[in-house]
């Protein structure tokens, strides 16, 4: 019930769960019933929760989602400088984590008031803990720009980020993104995408990013975690010098000139500037040359048409020549 002592109020953010209502955290019910206002990011959703947990709602119940975030924040600092206790949930996971909540906690925190929270089942650590890949450093980044460009260019931000990443996907999208994916982090960098977390049709994929790719061009439903591998630490360890060309033409791409795109591979590589300046120039060699060789191919290709041409042209000549003599009398 609402503080009224004259002290604020407190802020509660609770996690829901992200598939299986079982894994619901045991003080979500108590919070569900005792806070004077509940904030949801889908009042629908909420009320098919509380169903499942078999309680009752006492407070007042309003949504709180992407929309309307910004002007509905105020309204609940001013329940919660009253003395309130309000309670924040999301669709499923933790507040603030992708989803609303943010703008509640940062405004809150202005004015004092006491944020605590109700830990729970969270995508990002699930997906993290069934990867099989590194998770001793992680970064999670969240949704990937919708539209192809925006995407490619983002994915080139964190293409040398060697901490274990973390993405939310659309089902509709993952082909997409792992192609991206592929392209700028490398086809051979190991990845796991993780569907229906805790559900019923539960899936992890592991393997490279362009097996995964392929896997995906069938289409694939459900909520999408994807997770991948960092860069790698050193230069020893797979990055031949074909990679750090195709990781300096990538940054040339998106925009970096071309000693800056050397030093930025050298650094995250653990190499000298000097072996990825020396791989670039080689390979640069190695297609002028091919070039070369191409077009000498082709003039010999060209010479060889030109003098069976005037072979057969000669032949003709003579044999014409033999049926213009004159016979003998």
């Amino acid at each position: 019930m609402a503080d009224v002592t004259g002290t604020t109020g407190t802020l509660v953010l609770a996690g829901t769960p992200i598939g299986d209502v079982a894994d619901a955290p045991p003080r979500l019910a108590a919070e569900l019933e005792r806070a004077d206002v509940v904030a949801a990011e889908d009042t629908r959703r909420l009320r098919r929760l509380t169903q499942a947990l078999g309680i009752h709602t006492s407070g007042r119940v309003v949504s709180y989602f992407e929309g309307n975030e910004s002007a509905r924040t105020p309204e609940l600092v001013e329940a919660l400088v009253g003395g309130a206790r309000v309670l924040l949930v999301t669709d499923a996971g933790m507040p603030s984590v992708s989803d609303p909540g943010y703008r509640l906690v940062a405004a809150a925190v202005e004015k004092d008031i006491r944020v605590t929270a109700v830990p729970g089942p969270s995508a990002v650590l699930t997906a993290l803990a069934l990867s099989g890949l590194p998770v001793d450093r992680f970064c999670f980044e969240g949704f990937l720009p919708r539209k192809a460009g925006e995407r490619l260019s983002k994915l080139r931000e964190v293409g040398d980020e060697r901490r274990t990443m973390v993405f939310f996907e659309a089902p509709h999208r993952l082909d997409d993104t792992l192609a991206a994916m592929a392209e700028v982090f490398g086809a051979e960098r190991r990845a796991a995408v993780c569907r229906e977390l805790t559900k019923t049709y539960e899936e992890v994929k592991r393997g490279p990013l362009g097996e995964l790719a392929v896997w995906a061009a069938d289409g694939v439903r459900g909520e999408i975690t994807v997770v991948v591998e960092g860069a790698t630490e050193s230069g020893d360890e797979g990055l031949d010098a074909e990679e750090l060309v195709r990781r300096v033409r990538v940054r040339e791409e998106a925009g970096e000139r071309r000693k800056e795109a050397i030093a930025a591979v050298a650094a995250a590589a653990g190499l000298p500037k000097r072996d990825v300046f020396d791989a670039v120039v080689a390979a640069k060699n190695a297609e002028k040359s091919a070039e070369k060789d191409a077009e000498k191919s082709a003039e010999k290709d060209a010479e060889k048409g030109a003098g069976k041409g005037a072979g057969k042209g000669a032949g003709k000549s003579v044999e014409t020549s033999g049926e213009a003599a004159p016979p003998k009398p």
